[in-house]
């Protein structure tokens, strides 16, 4: 069975940072590219990066701005996706997929808000 889990979102303060993790399972994590998406409420799914199987490229969405970076351990099956500088327009689920985004996690809330 594959599994996507994503945790460590949270309630941060304009210009805090946080670091979202996304544990895999059940298909070949370090043969696969990865993608963080978001979805704010109201709003369709965003794509904000890519990195690809083996870390050493990485693609972001245009909003990103440099503040946020993809990386992963492939020896965990884990992807994470580090965020500073966050903004309240940051504020939605953030959910991890594998490049062909069929499979996904279920997200983490990110809320951004003094």
């Amino acid at each position: 069975e594959v599994q996507l889990v994503e945790s460590g979102g949270g309630l941060v303060q304009p210009g805090g940072s946080l670091r979202l993790s996304c544990v895999t399972s059940g298909f070949a994590f370090s043969s696969s590219g990865m993608r963080w998406f978001r979805q704010a409420p109201g709003k369709g799914p965003e794509w904000v990066s890519t990195i690809n199987s083996v870390g050493t490229t990485t693609y972001y969405a245009d909003f990103v701005e440099g503040r946020f970076t993809i990386s992963r351990n492939n020896s965990m099956n884990t992807l994470y996706l580090q965020m500073n500088s966050l903004k309240p327009e940051d504020t939605a689920v953030y959910y991890c997929a594998d490049y062909s985004e069929n499979n996904r996690g279920r997200g983490t809330q990110v809320t951004v808000s003094s």
